[in-house]
């Protein structure tokens, strides 16, 4: 006769089991009935990141066991997200921690005054602030890598990426080293580590969520939201966020109506990804949803700007500039390369591309009248294997560029946007499925991808 499970073993259960059982809901069912206590969570976490040093040490720049218990100690246990751990990306100020955006050049500023507005909102729910997790250098790339502290390596196969630029964050909940993070997006960097890790990560409409505090990439772009287990996960994370109600979430299937934007962000697929993408559609469809393939205007005009260099080129190397030209030896040389890819783009040019972009909005809200979402495959690419990237620049180059194109159409158009994983039959490798509405329309999308979510699960193959 076996021994009943103690709570310690209930917690140690708990960070063991896949994402798609880690949600905030399963924490809190786990709180409220008894099977662990927070102390006993966060003990088998960091029992559990000690056993794993290895990714550990490449997901998290700073994880500090000794200090967690003395965290979780001044925790308001009234709060909706009491005890609950937290992961915090490299480029948000932490009252008294030093923000390095993951580089070395930052190594000398002196630690942050004060909390960023996004980590003190959380703080205030009751989070406990894991540690500042591993990113790309100055989130200047969707793929992850960093060439100072190490690259995370992927849950699915660890001689592959996990994307980025939040990569040490979607490692550390897909490890079960956090139960969501914190990051940023600019170009994609919530959805593509989200995508490639088999979790769920949202990029919200850019006003909803201040991003002061946050080491800047393209301020026109930078946006401030979670990766997290679950679309109701995320929605959780944001109303907190942005200071908003939370949304009331109806999982009940009903007809969507989706529409998929035909043309460029449906080219240069992976064969799986393709497949997967297109055995997606089919449930969906069978499950009642109406998905129709048509180009939009808006989606075409902004994936023809960011080919030119878009946006977030010409402001990062504006803001690197100066720094730039004095420490370029402590930057990584891909990073480096890239900013000084934009050093010499005109201020005609730039302002070329930023003009119209408030029209393409406009027009992007218009042409979705009557659907639901758009549906695009977050990433064009399966995740690329680390080896092949690392040393070979043009390589880096072609993934980077494809890694970001779907993405960072909607970030452009400052669309809510959100990549759910789907695990297709056979396959060992998720894929990242986007959906995404205009400007301002996060509640509603957060409803839609909850449905579609259900749908998905039905199947028992997205988790």
């Amino acid at each position: 006769m076996s021994s009943p499970q103690t709570p310690q073993d209930a917690a140690r259960a708990f960070w063991a089991h896949p994402a798609g059982q880690r949600r905030l809901h399963d924490w809190q069912a786990a709180i409220d009935s008894g099977d662990f206590t927070s102390a006993q969570a966060l003990e088998a976490l960091v029992e559990r990141a000690r056993s794993q040093a290895a990714v550990t040490a490449t997901a998290y720049l700073e994880f500090d066991a000794d200090k967690l218990a003395d965290r979780l100690a001044r925790v308001d246990p009234t709060q909706p997200l009491a005890g609950v751990p937290i992961s915090i990306k490299d480029l948000f100020d932490v009252q008294g921690e030093l923000t390095r955006a993951a580089s070395r050049v930052l190594g000398g500023n002196p630690p942050a005054s004060h909390d960023a507005p996004a980590v003190q909102r959380l703080r205030r729910a009751g989070a406990l602030l894991t540690g500042r997790t591993n990113m790309s250098e100055f989130a200047f790339s969707g793929l992850g890598l960093n060439r100072h502290y190490g690259t995370p390596p992927n849950p699915f196969d660890d001689e592959r990426i996990t994307g980025g630029s939040t990569s040490g964050g979607a490692a550390s909940v897909a490890f079960g080293l956090a139960a969501a993070t914190l990051g940023s997006d600019t170009g994609g960097s919530l959805r593509i580590p989200a995508a490639f890790c088999g979790l769920t990560g949202f990029k919200p409409s850019q006003a909803s969520v201040p991003g002061e505090g946050a080491y800047p990439l393209a301020p026109s772009l930078d946006c401030v939201g979670p990766i997290a287990p679950s679309v109701a996960c995320c929605a959780s994370l944001w109303s907190i966020l942005a200071e908003r109600p939370l949304p009331a979430l109806d999982t009940t299937p009903r007809p969507l109506r989706l529409a998929i934007a035909a043309g460029g962000l449906m080219s240069e697929l992976d064969d799986a990804v393709r497949d997967g993408f297109e055995e997606a559609v089919a449930v969906l469809e069978a499950s009642g949803c109406h998905v129709e393939r048509l180009p939009f205007a808006a989606v075409d005009a902004a994936l023809a700007i960011n080919q030119q260099g878009g946006l977030v080129v010409p402001e990062a190397a504006a803001l690197h500039r100066e720094q730039l030209a004095r420490a370029e030896a402590d930057y990584d040389p891909l990073i480096a390369e890239r900013l000084k890819g934009g050093r010499d783009i005109s201020a005609a040019d730039y302002l070329q591309r930023l003009w119209p972009r408030a029209g393409w909005q406009q027009r992007f809200e218009q042409e979705m009248a009557g659907f639901d979402a758009v549906l695009l495959p977050t990433v064009a690419t399966l995740p690329p294997r680390r080896a092949a990237l690392e040393n070979d620049a043009a390589a880096f180059q072609r993934a980077n560029r494809l890694a970001l194109r779907n993405t960072s159409v909607f970030n452009y158009l400052d669309a809510a946007s959100i990549s759910l994983p789907y695990l297709a039959t056979g396959a060992e490798l998720p894929i990242g499925l986007m959906l995404s509405r205009p400007q301002g329309d996060d509640n509603a999308l957060l409803q839609h991808a909850c449905v579609v979510e259900a749908m998905l699960q039905d199947t028992d193959r997205s988790r």
